[in-house]
């Protein structure tokens, strides 16, 4: 344990850490400038201090308030050492933080008993603090754990939705990659683009509900079964509705509505503009360029470049133009998520 004596009268520090020494070995440290003494504590935690009232230009008063004033010190043992026996004295020193008192001249055995105590009582702080950081750290390993188990069950429930309509689960790891893009160039919280990147797989959820007749018909679909297709936002509203997570309300917003349009003319609940919750906005543009990128029955892929001018043109009209000037800005990153998918599939046509 290290123990620090604060007193301008150097005869008073030697008896002192003579009647001490006599204790178990600790480490003692002795100042006559309440100065210096203050200096040293900014950089190493003592577990119990010493101080007396009486100094020169700082007395112990003083000196107890700026210990306290750190944070390291909050909680450490003080003994203010006073040969005055004043009542007010004695309230001010406990109102600045003193934990105990000693009278001058002292006894040296209850010098040794009170230090003795009060060191025990900082073993004690330091147990209860190892403790709580050891459970913290415990629960942060057993939370992330839930994290982990959440993504990956996430994760597998947006890959078997999406292979109702002959995908692979490429669609959702892309789009919820640009859309994780997007927010961040937005400026939108790490905690909002996490739970973001979590819910976006869940936004072709309705497609459940959809029957294979047409959701996997080859060709353009007629009036009808676009109408059937378009109903794939209300089918996940309800299925992902009620949530008490954040991240399940997210993904029923983005379910919901991330086929809306800023000009008003998309489809799930008929909004336009700022309406359109941020989250649908986000995923609307992240979806709609994978859509682009991707080969589908009735068209071919198009070239990153294009679906970015598309995208960009559609500023205002489809898209939010906050969202498309994010998506812009992080146009970088959002070609390597393209470019590790066209590294994987030459890597497959090689083997």
């Amino acid at each position: 344990m290290r123990i620090c004596i604060i007193d301008d009268e150097s005869i008073s520090l030697n008896v002192i850490r003579a009647v001490l020494s006599r204790m178990a070995a600790h480490d003692v440290e002795c100042f006559t400038d309440p100065e210096v003494a203050l200096e040293r504590c900014a950089q190493v935690i003592f577990d119990l201090v010493l101080v007396d009232y009486r100094m020169g230009e700082m007395n112990g008063i003083a000196c107890v308030k700026a210990l306290r004033a750190m944070p390291d010190y909050q909680f450490v043992p003080i003994i203010m050492l006073t040969a005055d026996d004043d009542r007010e004295l004695r309230l001010s020193a406990v109102r600045s933080g003193a934990t105990d008192f000693l009278n001058k001249p002292f006894d040296p055995e209850e010098l040794r008993v009170r230090a003795r105590n009060l060191l025990s009582l900082r073993e004690a702080q330091l147990a209860l603090l190892d403790r709580a950081m050891h459970l913290d750290f415990e629960v942060q390993k057993a939370t992330q754990k839930l994290v982990e188990r959440d993504e990956e069950l996430i994760w597998r429930l947006s890959r078997a939705i999406e292979t109702r309509d002959g995908s692979t689960g490429e669609h959702v790891s892309r789009v919820e990659s640009v859309a994780k893009v997007i927010a961040k160039h937005m400026g939108l919280s790490k905690q909002y683009c996490r739970t973001l990147y979590l819910a976006t797989p869940l936004h072709d959820t309705g497609k459940i509900g959809i029957s294979d007749a047409v959701l996997n018909k080859p060709g353009a679909l007629t009036c009808e079964e676009r109408q059937v297709i378009e109903t794939h936002t209300a089918i996940g509203s309800e299925i992902l509705q009620g949530g008490e997570s954040e991240l399940i309300r997210m993904a029923h917003e983005i379910a919901l509505y991330h086929h809306e349009k800023w000009d008003g003319t998309g489809y799930g609940a008929g909004l336009a503009g700022d309406a359109i919750p941020l989250s649908g906005r986000i995923t609307a543009v992240a979806d709609v360029f994978d859509a682009l990128c991707s080969e589908r029955t009735c068209k071919p892929a198009w070239p990153f470049e294009k679906a970015c001018v598309e995208i960009i043109n559609q500023s205002g009209k489809h898209f939010d133009p906050v969202c498309v000037a994010a998506f812009s800005a992080g146009k970088d990153e959002i070609r390597q998520i393209y470019q590790v998918d066209v590294d994987k599939s030459m890597s497959a046509l090689s083997a």
